[in-house]
């Protein structure tokens, strides 16, 4: 029987302090805040083997960022004279309530509640939602290795209330490590966020998920159900049992090298590619990855403002078919493309950081594969990323 794949959850997470509020409860006239959640899709369905439409898949995930991006910005202009507003599915201590979906001063949204949870927990240290959403990106590196780590790609967007700026962030041009196995780059291009715009110190943003990598967590039922379908081929002893066997929910799972290379914040250069290079048995990395931030591409719409990434995203190409779409004022004869299928589990991770000022972050990644190659690095704890095109069989025999 086939599965079925079931929607990613988000979790919302309502950041409030005693101290942030004024004695008198204000008027709630504001919409809340809206963020559609969005499921990683597979355009062929398959579990394992080559996913030709892996690149078209992120970007048409980009896109749908880049169009939620754009109506929250839209909403939180439209509300700028509007007095705060807060919500929270249970009143604070102080007795104050308010509706629910409606957040006093930012939301975090990732696919797992420890990352959400870490992500507050940066925002309330007073970082901004840079600072949560890097962090958070790193815990999914921990949690979540089935669809994103310190192998993966990302790419993002970064709208900054106080300039009104709009930026995108991207990896750079894809380059081998080794046949078949993409060149890592979340660390540098997540470090020149942060270092860009981010408030907190680097290392404080890698203190949480090396403590979970060092002491462990507790598989959830994406991962669970990831293994499940994958197998635990070079996964073991990271994610099984000591029969061989999957981890399943609830089973704690721990990666004490991955812990290693997070206490390290001079890591996210030269040192970790060099011992990637040397698992593989090579003298060592023939490329740097080249992360970079530009200004978001931006297409007018009589509703808001539609931001993507540039080259070598297809961000340009996509724009350009939604302007043509836009001025031809009609609906197009040709039929709708059959809807994708859904695959029993996702190849990337998508995460959402908001504030009350309007600022907004955006992060999707990905390893092209659920668990990306499936080849381990011994040292570092990090799965590498499978090449675009590539078999995933081919990638660990190579």
């Amino acid at each position: 029987m086939e599965a079925t794949a079931e929607p990613m959850l988000y979790r919302k997470l309502l950041l409030w302090e005693e101290s942030w509020e004024s004695g008198e409860e204000e008027e709630e006239i504001a919409e809340p805040l809206v963020l559609g959640p969005w499921k990683p899709q597979d355009s062929s369905g398959k579990k394992v083997g080559a996913r030709p439409g892996a690149w078209a898949q992120l970007v048409a995930a980009l896109l749908l960022l880049a169009v939620g991006f754009s109506l929250a910005v839209w909403q939180l202009y439209t509300r700028a004279g509007a007095p705060e507003t807060s919500g929270s599915g249970a009143p604070p201590p102080s007795g104050h309530s308010h509706r629910p979906g409606v957040y006093h001063h930012g939301a975090i949204i990732s696919p797992a509640a420890p990352c959400s949870d870490l992500g507050r927990e940066l925002l309330v240290a007073g970082g901004n939602v840079v600072d949560a959403g890097v962090g958070a990106a790193l815990c999914l590196a921990v949690v979540h290795p089935h669809a994103t780590g310190l192998g993966a790609m990302f790419w993002g967007l970064f709208h900054n209330s106080s300039s009104g700026n709009s930026t995108a962030l991207t990896s750079g041009p894809a380059q081998t490590l080794a046949p078949g196995l993409g060149l890592p780059s979340a660390l540098p291009t997540l470090r020149l966020l942060h270092t860009r715009f981010g408030r907190l110190p680097w290392p404080r943003l890698l203190a949480g998920p090396a403590t979970l990598a060092q002491e462990g967590f507790l598989v959830d039922t994406p991962l669970a159900r990831a293994l499940a379908a994958q197998g635990t081929e070079g996964l073991c002893p990271l994610l099984c049992h000591t029969d061989g066997t999957p981890l399943g929910p609830g089973a704690r799972a721990t990666n004490p090298k991955l812990a290693a290379v997070l206490r390290t914040p001079d890591f996210a250069e030269d040192a970790l590619l060099s011992l990637l290079a040397r698992d593989l048995g090579l003298e060592g990395p023939s490329a740097e990855p080249m992360p970079t931030l530009e200004p978001a591409l931006q297409l007018t719409s009589a509703r808001g403002i539609l931001f993507t990434t540039p080259s070598p995203s297809a961000g340009p190409e996509l724009l350009a078919l939604l302007e043509a779409a836009l001025q031809s004022r009609g609906l197009s004869p040709a039929p709708c493309p059959p809807p994708l299928h859904a695959n029993e589990t996702p190849v990337s991770s998508v995460l959402a950081t908001v504030d009350s000022s309007g600022s907004v972050l955006l992060l999707i990644s990905s390893l092209n594969s659920s668990f990306g190659s499936g080849r381990l690095s011994p040292s570092t704890g990090v799965l590498l990323r499978l090449w675009p095109g590539q078999l995933r069989g081919l990638a660990l025999l190579s």
